[in-house]
């Protein structure tokens, strides 16, 4: 397994978010992760990426052991972010935020600003603009190309479609399959089920701080008692 996450559990303060979280995702394959609000995604999303220290459990990418070591460390192993809210900084050109992400690594699928411009158009067409003069999409857009231009073979999305226009959510899409067909390994964190259920593999449901039930996503689209019972949808 390439990912591997085992009896993982963080919180913040002394409080307890998620426990004995446990599963596995193979290279080149999509992993939505559902849940309601509050039922800690995020704060999973966080400790995977180091931003959240974890009290308990093991986190492995291709055998390399992540759990406790720093954001830059666990960036330079293979993982990128592309975060909730988009963080991207407002003065900064986009060609600025894609110089200062680009990295070119040997032993990984090449993603380049060229490859970028190629892909997002519209990133090219915005070249010289800050970014906090784009739309949220081209902002989302833009936080995508970042992460990816850092060559990953694991991609975190914390709910990249929150905010966006159904033609820019397409984009979305388009862009996590292309990742998935390079062999890059993606754990979605989704509200859109449109979205999750276009391009993700399997979908794992997230539950009072637990996965609770994963199941193939066909399977999952189909059992639609099971999704009303977690998900109230």
């Amino acid at each position: 397994m390439f990912l591997e996450v085992t009896d993982l559990a963080a919180g913040y303060a002394g409080s307890t978010v998620i426990r004995d979280v446990s599963f596995g995702l193979e290279r080149g394959t999509t992993l939505g992760l559902l849940g309601r609000n509050g039922v800690g995604k995020s704060t999973l999303i966080m400790t995977l990426m180091g931003l959240v220290p974890p009290g308990a459990g093991s986190i492995t990418l291709d055998g390399a052991p992540l759990a406790g070591r720093r954001p830059d460390q666990i960036a330079r192993a293979g993982v990128a972010l592309v975060p909730q809210g988009r963080r991207i900084w407002p003065p900064l050109t986009v060609r600025e935020h894609l110089a200062l992400a680009a990295r070119r690594l040997p032993d990984r699928p090449v993603w380049t600003i060229e490859r970028i411009r190629e892909l997002l158009p519209r990133l090219g067409e915005r070249w010289r603009h800050p970014a906090g003069r784009l739309s949220g999409g081209e902002q989302q857009m833009l936080a995508i190309a970042r992460a990816l231009l850092t060559n990953p073979t694991l991609m975190l999305m914390d709910e990249p479609s929150e905010g966006l226009a159904p033609s820019i959510v397409e984009q979305v899409a388009a862009t996590i399959h292309t990742m998935a067909a390079e062999g890059v390994a993606v754990l979605l964190v989704e509200q859109d089920l449109h979205l999750a259920f276009e391009v993700c593999d399997e979908i794992a449901v997230l539950g009072r701080g637990t996965i609770v039930h994963r199941a193939g996503t066909e399977d999952f689209r189909r059992d639609e008692a099971t999704a009303h019972r977690l998900l109230g949808v």
